[in-house]
């Protein structure tokens, strides 16, 4: 890793997933495209970021642990487009509601931001 990058908290001019949003945006690809193995979401999650993401895999897993357990997500083990054994998941009808409630909460967390980012904006 590069001094700079280092230092900046980022890899090659990529920044870490914000904390808080990594399920959210798990849910959201699984909610797009469908059932998914691990490094799909990861590479999913990195190009609808326009590449200004990277998806560290030591956050990712246990993220999608956590989504199962919490019955979110379910897996199921596949075999991979490289013919490789690779665990799929995919969103539950809990998952799809969840999805919801998060996506109004990032909604309005954002519109708050906003208000903060552009004070001059009128407050209705």
């Amino acid at each position: 890793m590069r001094e700079k990058d280092r230092e900046a908290g980022t890899q090659g001019g990529k920044s870490d997933v914000w904390q808080g949003t990594l399920a959210l945006m798990i849910l959201k690809t699984l909610e797009a495209l469908g059932p998914l193995h691990g490094y799909g979401i990861a590479r999913r999650i990195e190009q609808t970021s326009a590449n200004h993401l990277a998806v560290n895999y030591g956050t990712l897993y246990p993220a999608l642990l956590k989504l199962e357990q919490e019955g979110y997500v379910s897996s199921e083990w596949g075999v991979s487009d490289n013919n490789r054994k690779a665990k799929f998941y995919r969103l539950t009808r809990t998952g799809r509601k969840q999805v919801e409630r998060e996506t109004r909460e990032w909604e309005r967390t954002t519109e708050i931001l906003a208000r903060f980012l552009t004070p001059d904006r009128e407050t209705p």
